[in-house]
């Protein structure tokens, strides 16, 4: 009967799964994947966030995943006036529910808000904000 608990007690803790999940789940928080639909396609797209920089990067990432569907998507991004020049305005949706125009936030509140992102038809993003 002591040989069977000293046998349990010796199992207990191995193999060491604790530590090896711990940095599995670690290296997953650098990640920060958002899904990306864009109206008329017929997929969607996942991308990771913390691999750009800034705004105009992402846009361009997002134009050339979505460029085989649509080519009207290129135009031009500003600091000052958002996204300009196409038929088609990145939106995204933050932790609160809302659908807000990629770019109208700095970015690293962009990166920590955003839900999902949907490239939609600029007549239907007309009340998202003032760039269009």
């Amino acid at each position: 009967m002591e040989e069977a608990t000293e046998l349990r007690s010796q199992v207990v803790g191995w193999p060491p799964i604790r530590s090896y999940r711990k940095n599995c789940l670690a290296a997953k928080k650098t990640e920060l994947y958002v899904k990306v639909s864009m109206d008329g396609a017929p997929y969607l797209r996942k991308i990771d966030l913390n691999i750009y920089k800034a705004y105009p990067e992402l846009l361009r990432a997002l134009e050339d995943m979505f460029k085989h569907v649509f080519n009207s998507l290129s135009g031009e991004y500003s600091e000052r006036e958002g996204y300009n020049g196409s038929e088609y305005v990145p939106t995204y949706e933050d932790k609160d529910g809302d659908w807000m125009l990629v770019g109208d936030v700095p970015w690293n509140m962009f990166i920590n808000s955003c839900k999902r992102m949907r490239i939609m038809k600029g007549s239907e993003a007309k009340g998202l904000g003032c760039a269009l």
